[in-house]
C-alpha cells in the first residue's frame, strides 16, 4: 500500500517596503517576487508549483479521468464552416493528436467533390509550435489581389506579436518582419501594408505606421502616434473595403480617423474629434458613414454623415438612443444592415433593408431564438454586396452553432452544429434565467444551468461564476467540457453582476469607479439567494473567475469568506494598490478610467477598502487554487504570488491554499488546446476534492 505525504508550504521570506500617499502607508513585504529573472523568485515559484502538484497527488488518476472525458466530447479531428472573400472559401480545421488549428482556403465551391484537391494550406500552426512551448497567431490578413498573407505570432504568451508576410504562391516568407505589432491592413495595392506598433513598457498600441513591401524597415513613415496614455489605436478596413479605419480609443472614450484604401500615400482625415465619454464607431455604404455612437445617451443610438463632411454638425439619426436597449454593433451590407442590440441582458438581432441607395429603409425583421438563455452574435460575414446573414447561436445546453439568415424570405438555415462526441445528449439538461435582488433593490439576472434528473437540488454542489468589469457582459455559451462538472451533479450559475455590460453601459458605469463595491456585493446577493432558493448545498459552493474576475474572488472572500468552500481564480488582478499606484506597469494609466487613479484621495481610500491584498486579515479563508502565468502581461504573476504569499502568513484555518504558476504561457494560460484541457482537469480535480464530490 503506498502513502502520500505533502511536502510542506513554501514560506516567502518577509522584506518590508513601504509606500506613503495621502497619510496612509502601504506595507508590503513581498514586493521582491517582482524581480522575474532572479533565481530566488523563480526558485519560489517552483516550489509552490511543487506543493501544489503535492497536495493535488491524490487526484492524479482523477485528472486524467477529467481529461479523457473533456477530450471524449470533442470532434478532435473537424473543419469549420468557409466563408467567402473574394475568389476564395477560407475556414480553419483541426486534426486529432494537433494542438493547434491549420489555416486553409479553397477555390471554387468548397463542397464540391474535388475539394481537398484544391485546398491550400495557409498556415499550420502546429509547424509554427514545433520546438516551442507556446504559440498564438494574433492577426491575420490577405492581400486584396489573394497573394499575400501578413500574419502575426508570439512565442512567449507576453501577447507581443511579430509581423511576417508569406508568400501564398509560392509558400516563401518575404523580408518583412516587425516586432510589437497589433492591426495588421493591407491598402488595395496589394504592396503597402499599415500596422500598429505597441510601447515597449507600457504595452499599449500608440504607433501607426505605413510600409512598402520589400523596403527596409527603418524607411516605413509614421503616419501617426497617439500622445494620450489612456487610449490605444487600432486599425481595419471596412467591410465594402473602401477605407481604412484608424481607431484610437480608452474605455470610455474614442475617434477616428480614415483613408480611402486605393490612396495609399494619401491624406488622413478625422470624422470628428474626441470628446471625453463620448464614443463613436464607423461603418460606409454609398458616400455615409454608418455611426454607432453614445453622444445623446450611454447606450447608442445610430447615425449617418457624408463622407466629405462627417463631423458631428452633419450627423443624422435614424435610429434613436434607448434607455433599455444597448446598440451593441451595426453590421452594414449594400442593400441591408443588421443592428446587434442588448434587451434585458439578452442580445437580439435585427436587419433592416434599404430602400435605395441613401439611408432610408423599407422594411425590417428581427431573428428569433428558442431558449431563455443563449448567446447569438454576428459570424464572419466578409462579403458586401450580398442578401445572406451568418450569426452564430449557442446556450449552456446548445453547442455552437452557425445560421445562415436570408434577408428577403427572413429565414434561418442552420450551416454547422459542433459536433459533441461521446454520448452528449442536449435533452437531459436544463438551463433557467432569473433575477436576484441586490441589496440596494437592483435586479441582477443569473444564468443557471443543470442536469433534468436531479433530485434534491439542494443536496447539490453550486458553482458560481463571475466577472463584472470593462462593461463586459458574461457570455453564456455552451463549453463541453462543463460536462464533467454537470454529469457529477453540480449545478451552476452564472451572475451578470454590475460593472460587466450585461444591461448595457449604465450597468457598466454602476459597477466602476466609486462603485465598484457593488460588483462584489452583486455577486454575494446572487450566491445568498440561490442557496435560498434551493439551489445547491450551503456546505458545498465553489466560486471562479479570472483577471478581473480574480479581483472579484479575492474581495467576496474577505467579505463573506463564511459563504464559500472553494474558489478558483485564475490569473488575479489582486494587488490593486501597488499595481494602479505603479504608472510604468503595461495597462495602469489606461486603467484607471476603470477603477479610478490612487493618486487622487478619494479614489484611493476607496480602492484601498476592497484592494484584496490590503484587505487580508487573520481569519478563516476557504480552500483556494490560483493560477498565474510567468509571461502575463495584463496582470503581473507576482501579483497572486504575493497575495498566497502574505495569506499565509494570515489565515487561521486548514484548508489548501495553493497557487500554480505556468512557467512558459501568459495571461489565457496553455496555447495548445490540449495542454489546455490538463489545466482544466486539474481545476475541475480541486473542486471535486474540495466539495467531496
Amino acid at each position: 500500500m503506498s502513502t502520500h505525504t505533502e511536502l510542506a508550504p513554501p514560506v516567502a521570506t518577509p522584506r518590508r517596503t513601504e509606500t506613503t500617499l495621502h497619510g496612509h502607508t502601504l506595507v508590503d513585504d513581498y514586493a521582491w517576487l517582482r524581480e522575474r529573472e532572479s533565481p530566488e523568485v523563480i526558485s519560489y515559484l517552483e516550489a509552490e508549483n511543487a506543493y501544489t502538484n503535492s497536495v493535488l497527488e491524490p487526484t492524479v488518476e482523477l485528472q486524467k479521468t477529467l481529461y479523457t472525458e473533456m477530450v471524449s466530447h470533442i470532434k478532435e479531428t473537424d473543419v469549420s464552416v468557409p466563408f467567402r472573400d473574394g475568389e476564395y472559401w477560407y475556414y480553419s480545421r483541426t486534426e486529432e493528436g494537433a494542438q493547434y488549428p491549420i489555416y486553409c482556403r479553397k477555390t471554387g465551391s468548397p463542397d464540391a467533390p474535388d475539394a481537398d484537391a484544391l485546398e491550400q494550406v495557409m498556415l499550420d500552426i502546429n509547424e509554427l509550435a514545433k520546438d516551442e512551448a507556446f504559440m498564438a497567431v494574433g492577426s491575420t490578413t490577405v492581400s486584396d489581389d489573394g497573394n499575400l498573407l501578413a500574419y502575426s505570432i508570439d512565442n512567449k504568451g507576453f501577447r507581443q506579436y511579430t509581423l511576417q508576410v508569406k508568400d501564398l504562391r509560392t509558400g516563401e516568407l518575404l523580408g518583412e518582419r516587425v516586432e510589437r505589432v497589433g492591426s495588421i491592413v493591407w491598402a488595395a495595392d496589394n504592396r503597402t501594408l499599415f500596422y500598429t506598433i505597441e510601447d515597449e513598457e507600457q504595452k499599449r498600441q500608440f504607433q501607426f505606421y505605413r510600409h512598402t513591401l520589400g523596403a527596409p524597415h527603418s524607411q516605413d513613415l509614421l503616419i501617426y502616434e497617439e500622445t494620450d496614455e489612456r487610449f490605444n489605436i487600432g486599425a481595419g478596413r471596412t467591410r465594402d473595403d473602401q477605407y481604412i479605419i484608424l481607431e484610437s480609443s480608452s474605455h470610455t472614450t474614442s475617434e477616428e480617423r480614415f483613408l480611402p484604401a486605393e490612396e495609399p500615400d494619401g491624406k488622413w482625415r478625422l470624422i470628428a474629434p474626441r470628446r471625453d465619454n463620448i464614443e463613436y464607431y464607423a461603418e460606409h455604404r454609398n458616400g455615409l458613414f454608418y455611426i454607432r455612437t453614445n453622444d445623446t445617451g450611454r447606450n447608442f443610438h445610430l447615425v449617418t454623415a457624408p463622407v466629405e463632411t462627417p463631423d458631428q454638425s452633419n450627423w443624422k439619426e435614424i435610429l434613436p438612443h434607448r434607455a433599455e436597449v444597448m446598440l451593441e454593433e451595426i453590421d452594414v451590407f449594400n442593400s441591408f444592415y443588421v443592428v446587434c442590440e442588448r434587451i434585458a441582458g439578452l442580445q437580439h438581432l435585427r436587419t433592416q433593408r434599404f430602400s435605395g441607395s441613401g439611408s432610408e429603409t423599407a422594411s425590417g425583421s428581427e431573428i428569433c431564438f428558442p431558449e431563455p438563455v443563449y448567446s447569438a452574435q454576428p459570424h464572419i460575414n466578409r462579403d458586401f454586396d450580398t442578401t445572406k446573414y451568418r450569426y452564430s447561436y449557442q446556450s449552456l445546453v446548445t453547442p455552437g452553432s452557425v445560421y445562415e439568415y436570408d434577408v428577403l424570405t427572413c429565414e434561418s438555415t442552420l450551416l454547422k452544429q459542433l459536433e459533441v462526441p461521446g454520448g452528449f445528449d442536449r435533452t437531459l439538461y436544463t438551463s433557467e434565467r432569473l433575477f436576484v435582488t441586490a441589496p440596494d433593490g437592483v435586479e441582477v439576472p443569473v444564468s443557471i444551468v443543470y442536469r433534468k434528473d436531479l433530485s434534491a437540488l439542494a443536496e447539490h454542489p453550486l458553482y458560481v461564476y463571475g466577472y463584472g468589469s470593462y462593461g463586459y457582459p458574461l457570455p453564456v455559451g455552451f463549453n463541453s467540457n462543463r460536462l464533467s462538472l454537470l454529469d457529477r451533479g453540480f449545478i451552476l450559475a452564472y451572475a451578470h453582476i454590475r460593472g460587466g455590460g450585461d444591461l448595457g453601459k449604465p450597468w457598466h458605469d454602476a459597477g466602476r469607479l466609486m462603485h465598484k463595491r457593488k460588483t462584489f456585493t452583486d455577486f454575494i446577493a446572487v450566491t445568498e439567494h440561490l442557496l435560498a432558493q434551493g439551489y445547491g448545498d450551503p456546505k458545498r459552493v465553489a466560486i471562479e473567475g479570472g483577471s478581473a474576475g480574480g479581483l472579484l474572488m479575492g474581495a467576496v472572500a474577505n467579505m463573506r469568506p463564511d459563504l464559500f468552500r472553494a474558489v478558483l481564480s485564475h490569473v488575479p488582478f489582486i494587488d490593486v494598490m501597488n499595481t494602479m499606484l505603479d504608472s510604468s506597469l503595461p495597462l495602469t494609466v489606461p486603467e484607471y478610467e476603470e477603477w479610478g487613479d490612487p493618486h487622487e484621495l478619494e479614489a484611493f481610500e476607496y480602492m484601498l477598502s476592497y484592494s484584496p491584498y490590503d484587505n487580508l486579515e487573520a481569519k478563516a479563508y476557504p480552500a483556494m487554487l490560483v493560477k498565474t502565468s510567468l509571461y502575463d502581461s495584463q496582470v503581473m504573476y507576482w501579483e497572486p504570488a504575493k497575495y498566497i504569499a502574505r495569506l499565509r502568513t494570515l489565515k487561521t484555518d486548514d484548508n489548501s491554499l495553493l497557487l500554480h504558476t505556468n512557467l512558459t504561457a501568459g495571461h489565457g494560460g496553455a496555447s495548445g488546446r490540449y495542454d489546455y484541457l490538463k489545466e482544466v482537469a486539474m481545476d475541475y480535480a480541486f473542486l471535486l476534492r474540495e466539495l467531496r464530490v
